[in-house]
């Protein structure tokens, strides 16, 4: 494979919860910016309206990515009725699990989801959005035969091709730091923490910096997700990936039964 599997430092355990919390917000800022709403909207419509449950269950949400935006266009903009969405992560975000508790089509799974062993009670069209390229190659391929075995459809996403030659995927770490500094006044909501641990002690913009360079490294390309695929798909299940956009190419993953 292409990818390499460098760690990320959100990914530990002992990384602090709150800190988290602000890496993943600031990622929601991000998909804001770069309008990756719009191409989830336009390629799960035709895989939501298949999904008889009517019930997305998103793994390794963080603090809530960009879906609620998702379902949000496909309930009032494309007309889905009784579309409802289910958040779910490794270590949830509890701020954004009451945050979500206001809307009637989205909730916040509040206990550990790990992305491998989906709950049966959790049975709907399942979603990763930029959140695949943390899982090694052997909980990869473990996560596409549970979509599998259990006859459910799974959209996985990533908001790069990992095209770049690997020998310069540490080439973007000071740029990463320097976006951090200006789209930090555009998180919600915008704590102190976030203010002091960005702009006076700069733990927030390494971490940020970091992790956006490695996701990139670690990021399945096409190749790598062949790879993956070897030895899935049958007469009742079938596979489908490619890229999406024009500047910025994004790589998806479609399992469906048929």
């Amino acid at each position: 494979m292409k990818r390499i599997h460098l760690f990320e430092i959100e990914d530990f355990s002992w990384f602090p919860h709150w800190m988290r919390t602000r890496l993943t917000r600031l990622i929601n800022v991000m998909h804001r910016i770069i309008g990756t709403e719009k191409e989830l909207t336009k390629l799960l419509k035709p895989l939501v309206e298949e999904n008889e449950s009517k019930l997305i269950v998103d793994l390794c949400s963080g603090s809530g990515g960009p879906m609620p935006d998702v379902v949000d266009n496909l309930i009032y903009k494309e007309d889905i009725e009784g579309l409802k969405l289910t958040l779910t992560d490794l270590y949830p975000d509890m701020s954004s699990a009451k945050k979500y508790q206001k809307l009637d089509y989205v909730s916040y799974y509040t206990k550990p989801v790990n992305a491998t062993n989906v709950k049966e009670s959790l049975r709907g069209l399942r979603t990763m959005i930029c959140s695949f390229h943390h899982m090694k190659p052997f909980d990869a391929k473990a996560i596409l035969q549970s979509a599998q075995d259990d006859n459910t459809p799974i959209f996985i996403y990533e908001i790069s091709d990992n095209s770049a030659p690997i020998f310069l995927w540490w080439i973007a770490i000071p740029i990463n730091f320097i976006m951090c500094l200006f789209i930090t006044p555009f998180v919600k909501p915008l704590s102190w923490q976030q203010l002091v641990f960005t702009y006076l002690i700069p733990i927030i913009p390494l971490a940020f910096a970091w992790d956006g360079v490695v996701s990139n490294a670690r990021t399945y390309t096409l190749s790598d997700l062949d790879e993956l695929l070897e030895g899935l798909g049958s007469n009742k299940y079938k596979w489908e990936k490619g890229t999406v956009g024009d500047k910025i190419k994004k790589v998806y993953l479609i399992g469906k039964p048929i």
